[in-house]
């Protein structure tokens, strides 16, 4: 069983996030013996912390729980997956999210439709980033909301030693779930999400 913690901060953003009081999170979850840290994105980015992360410990697994994918689109969220990758030794662990309309049109200025197609196509767009890193090959993503078609040698990062990271999506109704299923390498479920729920709804649906 692994234990995991969370740094940068109570989930509402309040209180410790500045970098003592993030160094000293990350020492105190080694220290305690935790497998991992994680960081939300409620009123901080969730990626910086991390790099501070991945430089005071070398054996905590470090992901977002999670970052909001639509506020983004899949090149940028890409490039810096691949750097915490990077910077992390491979233990880096990019968790997506697609939070609500209103988040997302309101606060983000960001188009919202159909958000299980939409992410399906975002880490299905990730994966294709990726392998043109890593093997040189030529982008050419063409989907229905996103289009990745120009990578030139200036702009394209080398192969990440590492290989990259893992995609684990949040979800919580069906459709989402079997996005998580088909698409990502693991899925979060929502604090608020009971035993039956789980059991009846969430589990038929993963293969």
């Amino acid at each position: 069983m692994r234990v995991d913690g969370n740094i940068g901060g109570a989930i509402d953003g309040t209180g410790g996030g500045d970098l003592a009081d993030i160094a000293e999170q990350v020492g105190a979850a080694g220290r305690v013996g935790y497998d991992g840290v994680w960081t939300t994105e409620v009123s901080r980015d969730p990626f910086l912390p991390l790099l501070l992360a991945a430089d005071r410990s070398r054996t905590l697994t470090l992901g977002t729980a999670i970052a909001v994918a639509f506020a983004r689109n899949p090149m940028t969220v890409a490039m810096v997956a691949n750097d915490l990758q990077s910077f992390s030794s491979g233990r880096f662990v990019l968790g997506l999210g697609s939070q609500i309309k209103a988040h997302i049109q309101r606060r983000f200025s960001m188009p919202w439709s159909e958000p299980a197609a939409r992410m399906r196509e975002f880490v299905l767009a990730l994966q294709v980033i990726w392998a043109s890193w890593q093997g040189g090959t030529r982008l050419d993503f063409r989907g229905e909301f996103y289009q990745h078609t120009l990578m030139t040698p200036m702009f394209s990062p080398p192969p990440n030693p590492w290989g990259p990271p893992p995609v684990l999506l949040a979800a919580v109704g069906p459709q989402m779930t079997r996005v998580a299923a088909e698409a990502a390498d693991g899925m979060f479920v929502h604090g608020f999400t009971t035993e039956r729920y789980l059991r009846e709804i969430t589990l038929p649906l993963i293969p």
